[in-house]
């Protein structure tokens, strides 16, 4: 989408470009990450998902993914399939190989993409670790392309005056879980 964008206002602007491989084009086009990749803790990995209370019957979506570990511990302790979405190529190489080696494969996959421009409208959970105002900026995205009882759990970083349903400290960190509101 955002290359898209990007060759429109090229072409509207008269712009010629030099010859570019899809490739060049495409890294040329991406957004950088947001945030640095800090990996959360295992132990905060499993209360996250245990506070939002997964089971098989959910599709956990981890926008930010990183290394691929919270969709991959939920299908492997939870039975869950799940999806994650990082704009990071080398974060969702990672994230293939820890769902191969792990035998995770067939339950999980990896987008490589803008969270702010995915479609996350399948998932039952959403896990985050991003900063405060990046939670805050996803929020109406959140609010509008979830199911109402959708669960969304984030690991040391609030959304600013959406009061939590519950937090937990786990580790020195505090976890948050909101739910979309209406009928589940």
């Amino acid at each position: 989408m955002q290359r898209r964008k990007f060759l429109q206002t090229v072409a509207g602007a008269g712009l010629a470009l030099p010859p570019l491989s899809f490739s060049a084009l495409n890294a040329f086009a991406q957004r950088t990450p947001d945030v640095i990749f800090v990996p959360t803790a295992f132990e905060t990995v499993n209360a996250m998902l245990k506070l939002a209370e997964v089971t098989s019957k959910d599709i956990v979506y981890d926008l930010g993914c990183g290394d691929g570990r919270f969709v991959v511990t939920a299908a492997q302790q939870f039975g869950a399939r799940g999806v994650g979405i990082d704009i990071d190529p080398q974060r969702i190489q990672e994230a293939r190989e820890l769902a191969k080696r792990t035998g995770a494969d067939n339950k999980v996959r990896f987008i490589e993409g803008d969270l702010f421009e995915a479609d996350i409208s399948e998932a039952t959970v959403v896990t985050l670790y991003l900063l405060t105002r990046l939670n805050i900026k996803l929020r109406p995205k959140l609010q509008k392309e979830l199911k109402p009882g959708t669960r969304i759990v984030s690991h040391a970083f609030d959304m600013g005056d959406w009061t939590p349903e519950k937090t937990q400290n786990v580790g020195g960190s505090t976890i948050y879980l909101w739910r979309i509101p209406g009928r589940a």
